[in-house]
């Protein structure tokens, strides 16, 4: 039986029914949402494009979180300017949180010039890119490094941010929706950054504009938790006004 969904709403059955078979058939989904296959071959290609999915001839298949290395090369030009964005919002002195997100990591390759500032991260990347940066000092959480993210996730790494007292924690997220807030792939990516930002007291959300309006698998920030959002869209793009009144736009 076919049915007329939105494509939110598709994008939440295509990926139900991936977490099912594995494989979805452009032909099947079309017949079965009641749209052409040419929306169909977008909707492939906008969740293959947030790493949600893998693309192949006729459909797709499922994929798991992918590595580190991986997902910072995707939508680099994006994450770059999200970073130049993000460096104006850092300060000197005092401490701040930073995820193990490759939109993270290329904030601490910029943060050349600041004074006596602690970083704490999960992300070991993102640590070792802090090494000969002058005025940093750069703290790694303990945990057990979780290989389909690359960061370090558990018990030990949530304990570990509970000592300090950031004024800032900076993180990303796999996707942004509005009703929803922030989301992640896996639920030990999520408890990990909430650790982060129950350490820190303003939070900055960092996010390419691709994760707008979506969702993965697992809750992490309400939107009124989110003190900054910082995309790489125009603060005035009418895309984010669904999210102008729970936080300031950057």
């Amino acid at each position: 039986m076919s049915e007329t969904v939105s494509t939110t709403e598709r994008d939440e059955r295509i990926l139900g029914l991936l977490g099912d078979a594995g494989r979805v058939e452009i032909a099947v989904l079309a017949e079965r949402f009641e749209v052409s296959e040419m929306t169909v071959r977008r909707d492939l290609d906008r969740l293959a494009g947030l790493g949600r999915l893998r693309r192949v001839r006729g459909g797709a298949v499922a994929i798991g979180p992918e590595p580190f290395a991986r997902r910072f090369a995707r939508n680099a030009v994006a994450k770059d300017r999200i970073a130049d964005k993000l460096v104006d919002l850092v300060g000197d002195g005092g401490a701040i949180a930073l995820d193990a997100s490759t939109t993270v990591q290329r904030l601490a390759s910029r943060l050349q010039g600041v004074s006596n500032l602690i970083v704490l991260t999960n992300g070991p990347d993102t640590f070792f890119a802090l090494q000969d940066v002058a005025g940093v000092t750069a703290i790694l959480t303990g945990g057990m490094l979780d290989r389909r993210t690359g960061g370090l996730v558990g018990p030990v790494a949530a304990r570990s941010t509970a000592d300090l007292a950031a004024r800032c924690a900076f993180v990303s997220a796999t996707a942004l929706a509005p009703g929803v807030g922030s989301t992640e792939q896996t639920l030990e990516d999520a408890d990990a950054k909430l650790a982060l930002v129950a350490a820190a007291s303003s939070v900055v959300l960092a996010v390419d504009h691709a994760k707008l309006g979506h969702h993965a698998a697992a809750r992490c920030l309400t939107l009124d938790r989110v003190d900054v959002l910082v995309t790489d869209l125009d603060p005035a793009d009418h895309r984010l006004d669904d999210y102008r009144e729970h936080c300031q736009i950057v």
